[in-house]
């Protein structure tokens, strides 16, 4: 399966790294780092990755959406929540971490579902959608193709969770293990949940 993490600029580190992490460790997943024109993006934290343009994507595979501060100017852009709203459309699975889900819900991909997010800008994201059955209390919610979690570290969680639902609990297990990582398997426990 092509896992395909769509990057812009301010973009959160480990919203990415996180899940690239988990997947990179899975022999049949084939990882691409793409962005609207390609080149090269900068995280918050001054990462750059160099992408590649999205047109040369498999849309099929899983779409992995970051959170991060670049996420407040993106939901004013047209042409991203346009473009974003197609590539969910066609993708296989979406996967959001942390405020990606904000993107998603502005772009209307999120109506009628369930989703979560960061709890320190649950109020914000909520305000970009009022379609959206919106989850206060929970690590990551899955609802048919879509998956949200919460908060930065909360990416990695729903990614094993991910797995799990794809590939069988073993297999989350092992990754979880060769990275000798403590994994919350229970998406409903949130202990930064208020």
């Amino acid at each position: 399966m092509d896992i395909n993490f769509l990057l812009f600029e301010q973009f959160e580190t480990l919203d990415l790294f996180g899940p690239v992490e988990i997947c990179g460790r899975h022999p049949d997943f084939q990882l691409h780092y793409i962005s609207q024109n390609g080149g090269l993006v900068t995280s918050t934290q001054g990462v750059r990755i160099d992408t590649e343009p999205q047109r040369n994507m498999n849309t099929s595979g899983a779409l992995v959406i970051p959170g991060g501060a670049g996420t407040r100017t993106l939901i004013k852009e047209e042409p991203f929540l346009k473009n974003l709203r197609r590539l969910s459309e066609d993708a296989s699975f979406v996967l959001s971490v942390c405020t990606g889900s904000a993107l998603l819900a502005r772009c209307g991909a999120l109506e009628e579902k369930r989703a979560t997010s960061n709890k320190r800008a649950f109020d914000w994201v909520v305000s970009t959608s009022d379609k959206v059955h919106w989850i206060r209390k929970a690590r990551w919610v899955h609802d048919g193709k879509f998956y949200t979690s919460s908060g930065i570290s909360a990416g990695m969680d729903m990614t094993l969770g991910f797995i799990r639902d794809r590939l069988g609990t073993p297999a989350a297990e092992r990754i979880a293990g060769r990275m000798e990582y403590i994994w919350n398997k229970n998406p409903d426990i949130d202990f930064f949940g208020t």
